[in-house]
């Protein structure tokens, strides 16, 4: 009866503390839900994407991803419901920026969703929809969701360049994506290369 009095006490003290703890960051926090396929007007993709590629780069501007977690949210679920509900944009049809702006809705999304369009990203490429560079950097980010080094070396993990593939042929791979040379590359990041 004692054991269980004891345990009983533990447990309760560590949800006091994980609930203080929870109400002290509470800010920092944010739970958006699933991205869900919503009601989407097909007339109106032009304004809808125009109005999701701002507010994408409104919010990495910023570089406060807490508190724009549910306009990133709306963003995704409008990109996606999109291509659901009205097909996947072409160039013609919409336009460099808008293309852009699905690109950003599925790059900003979860690995699941990314995964599940980059077919369509590949398409949109190879018609000429997409970039190259568009490409690498979603195929990279795919890789590292998925644990296995990036080929284009376009990813940073915790202020370092994420694993990769064959690190001494990567500027050949770059330069065949339209990518800058990873040394230059890394500058943005204050990273230095180092092959080995």
């Amino acid at each position: 009866m004692k054991i269980k009095k004891i345990v009983f006490s533990i447990l309760t003290a560590l949800v006091l503390i994980i609930s203080i703890f929870l109400y002290m960051n509470r800010d920092k926090f944010v739970y958006v839900g699933s991205v869900d396929i919503i009601e989407v007007d097909c007339s109106k993709k032009l304004q809808i994407l125009s109005e999701v590629l701002e507010s994408d780069q409104r919010i990495r501007k910023a570089n406060e991803p807490i508190k724009y977690a549910k306009e990133d949210h709306r963003n995704q679920e409008l990109v996606i419901s999109i291509i659901e509900k009205c097909g996947m944009p072409t160039l013609k049809e919409v336009g460099q920026r808008r293309m852009d702006a699905i690109w950003l809705g599925l790059q900003h999304s979860t690995k699941e969703i990314r995964k599940k369009y980059f077919p369509q990203i590949e398409k949109a490429v190879k018609n000429g929809d997409l970039s190259k560079q568009q490409y690498a950097l979603m195929k990279d980010r795919i890789l590292m969701d998925e644990g296995i080094p990036q080929i284009y070396g376009s990813q940073i993990e915790n202020g370092k360049l994420y694993k990769l593939e064959n690190p001494e042929t990567v500027n050949e791979r770059r330069k065949e994506m339209g990518l800058e040379p990873i040394e230059d590359y890394l500058k943005y990041f204050n990273i230095q290369f180092n092959p080995n």
